[in-house]
C-alpha cells in the first residue's frame, strides 16, 4: 500500500459503500485495504427481536410505481401505537432494504413512518441497476408517491449517507413538492470525488462494482481483500491499461468502460447533480454531515459550497454544516479511536438523535437541536472540543504562507528541503525522477497492514521518486483547520504526468501523522474540463486546491512535513506520461519523467496553511 492507503483510516477513499458496511456484524477488525466494522448492535435471537421490535409494524415487500411503470420495492416500518397520519422518512439504497432496518426501526419508535427502497434493478426492485443514473426521478416519484399514502401527513424527509447522501442531493434537484428536508451524510459528488479525483480514477472503482454487481451485494466478494490486491498488483506488475481492470477481475462492466469514457466532469457526470440554477431553487433545510477522514469528504463539502455559492439567502440560513473526526463509516456511528489516534468523549455525538432532532424541528415543529448552535460546526482534535461559526469562511482567521527552499537534496526525511516564513532569495532547484516501469513499491503495497494514520517510523522510501520538505518546529500552540493550497513551480521532459501532495504533522516524538493530501493530472493544471498537454521543459505553476479539509490542534514543537511525488501505486490509474488517453495507454507507452522543482525569488512555490486562532 502506499502511504495513502497505509496511513488513512479508510481504504475506501472515493468509493461509495458506505452503506453496505452496515451489512457486516462482526466485530471490527482491518482486512487489507478495506475494514469491515460494527455498524449496528449484536444480532438477538427471534423470540428477543419479537419482543423488542413488537411496538414497530414491519410491511414487507411495498411496491412504488414509477413515472415508466417500473415498481421499486419497499419495506415500510410504522409505529403500531399511532393510529393517525405520519411525517415520513425514506432512503433509497443499492444495498437491499435490510441494511436500514436499525436505523428505521429507531425512527419509527419515535413517531415517524419509514421506507426503506431498494434502488432500480437492486434488491427485489424492478428494472436495470445503473449507479447513479435514475435516482433523482425515482426519488421525485417516490417522494410524492410516499405524501399521497393514508399513513403519511404529506411531509417527506430522506435519511442516508454514501450513495444514501448523493440520492437526497439528485432528489432535491428535481424538486418533488412534499420534500421537507434532506440529511445528506458523507456524501460522493460524481465527477469530483467518485469514481475519480481531478479525473484521476481509482482502483477501487471496480471493487465497488463487484459489490453492486447483481441484484444484492457481493459483500463477500467485496471483503476479500487478497483477491483485489492480487488483482491490482496483477495489472500494476503487468503494466497493462486501466481500461482492462474490469476483466482482470473476471467482471466485464459496461459501467467501469462508460465512466472510463468520461474522464473530465462533462455533462454526464453533471447531470446528475444540482446545477446553478437548481442550488438557486432548493428552498428546504439541509444538515450536511461529513468528518476529516471520510472519504467521501470532497463531494459533502462539494455540495454544500456550492449551495452556499448559487443559493438563496434564506437557503443558506438553513443548512447546517458538521464536520466530526471520522471516517466514512463514523459518519454513521463516531468512534472515538481512529488508527492509533484517540479523541475525547465530546466527539462521541449520538447522530441518530441528532437526525431525530432535526426531523422534529422540520417536520414537527420542534425545537431546534441543542448541538447545533451555530450554521457550522466542527471539532478540533488536540484541543478535543467542539468548536462553532456562522459561516465557513469564518473558520480561519488568518493564513500560515510557507515557501520551499533547498540546497537540492531534498530526495528523502534525512536531507529535506524546508518550509520557510520568510521567502528565500536564494534556492537550488531539486529534482525527481518517475518511472512508470519502477514496480520497487508494490512491496510496500501489499503489506498486510491495519488502517492507520499515524507512522512510527518516521521515514519515507520514495524510491527517488519525489521530494521532502520540512518546516522550523511550531513556536506556539496553533489550530489549522480548513483545506490547504500549495502552489508549485515545475518543468519536466513529459508531455505529462501525475502529482501527488501528502501533508503530515510531526510530533516532537518523531511520530508522524497524515492529515491531508491533493493529487492534480498535469495536462489539468489550468481546467479539469481541458486538457492542455506540457511542452517539455516549461516551467509551469500548478496549484493544489482540492486537499482534504481536516482540522488539528498542533502542539508547540511539531512540524509540518510536505511530500510531493508522482504516484505508483497500485490503487490509482497510472500515468505512463505519454500524453494519450490514460485509460488505454500501457507499459509500452511509459516515458520516464524528469522532474524539476524550483523555488527562487521568480517561483516562489509554498503551502498555505489556514490557521483559526
Amino acid at each position: 500500500m502506499g502511504p495513502r492507503q497505509k496511513l488513512w483510516v479508510e481504504k475506501e477513499r472515493r468509493s461509495a459503500n458506505w452503506e453496505a458496511k452496515a451489512m457486516k456484524k462482526p466485530a471490527c477488525r482491518a482486512t487489507g485495504m478495506f475494514a469491515i466494522l460494527i455498524l449496528f448492535g449484536a444480532s438477538v435471537s427471534g423470540a428477543q427481536a419479537e419482543k423488542k421490535n413488537q411496538d414497530v409494524n414491519i410491511v414487507w415487500g411495498v411496491k412504488i410505481p414509477m413515472r415508466d411503470g417500473i415498481k421499486l420495492n419497499a419495506t415500510l416500518y410504522t409505529p403500531t401505537q399511532t393510529t393517525g397520519r405520519l411525517p415520513v422518512i425514506f432512503a433509497l439504497t443499492p444495498y437491499t432494504t435490510d441494511s436500514y432496518h436499525d436505523r428505521a426501526i429507531y425512527m419509527a419508535r419515535n413517531g415517524y413512518a419509514f421506507a426503506v427502497v431498494d434502488t432500480r434493478g437492486r434488491g427485489n426492485s424492478e428494472g436495470i441497476f445503473e449507479p447513479f443514473a435514475n435516482e433523482g426521478r425515482d426519488g421525485f416519484d417516490i417522494v410524492e408517491w410516499v405524501a399521497k399514502q393514508p399513513w403519511s401527513n404529506g411531509k417527506v424527509a430522506m435519511w442516508g449517507g454514501s450513495y444514501g447522501g448523493f440520492d437526497q442531493w439528485a432528489t432535491a434537484k428535481e424538486f418533488p413538492p412534499h420534500l421537507v428536508t434532506i440529511v445528506p451524510v458523507a456524501s460522493p459528488c460524481l465527477g469530483v470525488d467518485f469514481p475519480m479525483t481531478n479525473n484521476i480514477f481509482s482502483s477501487d472503482d471496480i471493487q465497488w462494482i463487484a459489490l453492486t454487481s447483481g441484484r444484492t451485494a457481493n459483500t463477500n466478494l467485496f471483503d476479500e481483500s487478497s483477491f483485489w490486491l492480487g488483482k491490482y498488483t496483477e495489472l500494476f506488475l503487468k503494466h497493462m491499461p486501466f481500461r482492462m481492470l474490469d476483466q482482470v477481475v473476471g467482471n466485464p462492466s459496461p459501467t467501469f468502460q462508460k465512466w472510463l469514457d468520461h474522464p473530465t466532469p462533462d455533462q454526464y457526470w453533471n447531470a446528475m447533480g444540482p446545477d446553478a440554477e437548481q442550488y438557486a431553487r432548493i428552498q428546504i433545510p439541509i444538515l450536511t454531515i461529513t468528518g476529516d477522514y471520510d472519504g467521501d469528504q470532497r463531494g459533502a463539502l462539494t455540495y454544500y459550497k456550492r449551495h452556499m455559492q448559487y443559493g438563496s439567502t434564506t437557503a443558506k440560513s438553513e443548512h447546517f454544516l458538521v464536520i466530526g473526526p471520522w471516517d466514512h463509516a463514523g459518519t454513521w456511528i463516531p468512534r472515538q479511536e481512529i488508527g492509533g489516534l484517540k479523541f475525547g468523549s465530546s466527539s462521541l455525538i449520538d447522530l441518530n438523535n441528532l437526525h431525530k432532532e432535526w426531523y422534529d424541528w422540520t417536520m414537527k415543529g420542534g425545537p431546534k437541536p441543542e448541538f447545533l448552535k451555530k450554521l457550522v460546526a466542527y471539532y478540533v482534535p488536540g484541543l478535543e472540543q467542539w468548536k462553532y461559526v456562522d459561516t465557513y469562511d469564518e473558520i480561519a482567521k488568518s493564513t500560515m504562507v510557507l515557501y520551499l527552499s533547498s540546497d537540492g537534496r531534498a530526495n528523502d526525511v534525512f536531507h529535506s528541503g524546508e518550509l520557510n516564513v520568510d521567502r528565500s532569495q536564494k534556492s537550488e532547484t531539486d529534482k525527481f525522477v518517475y518511472d512508470p516501469l519502477d514496480v520497487r513499491s508494490v512491496d510496500l503495497q501489499n503489506e498486510e497492514v491495519s488502517d492507520v494514520l499515524l507512522d512510527q517510523t518516521g521515514a519515507l522510501n520514495l524510491f527517488g521518486n519525489g521530494l521532502v520538505y520540512h518546516s522550523a518546529p511550531f513556536d506556539r500552540d496553533t489550530e489549522i483547520t480548513g483545506s490547504p493550497k500549495f502552489e508549485v513551480w515545475i518543468s519536466m521532459d513529459v508531455p505529462d504526468t501525475d502529482f501527488e501532495v501528502l501533508l503530515y504533522e510531526v510530533l516532537p516524538s518523531g511520530t508522524t501523522i497524515l492529515i491531508s493530501d491533493d493529487m492534480l493530472r498535469a495536462r489539468y493544471r489550468e481546467s479539469l474540463t481541458q486538457p492542455k498537454l506540457v511542452k517539455p521543459g516549461e516551467i509551469l505553476q500548478y496549484e493544489f486546491q482540492t486537499f482534504q479539509f481536516f482540522s488539528r490542534w498542533f502542539e508547540k514543537g511539531s512540524r509540518i512535513r510536505l511530500v510531493l511525488r508522482s504516484p505508483n501505486s497500485i490503487q490509482t490509474e497510472k500515468n505512463y506520461n505519454r500524453g494519450g488517453a490514460i485509460a488505454d495507454e500501457s507499459g509500452k507507452d511509459a516515458i520516464t519523467a524528469h522532474i524539476i522543482v524550483y523555488h527562487d525569488e521568480q517561483h516562489p512555490s509554498r503551502l498555505e496553511l489556514p490557521v483559526a486562532n
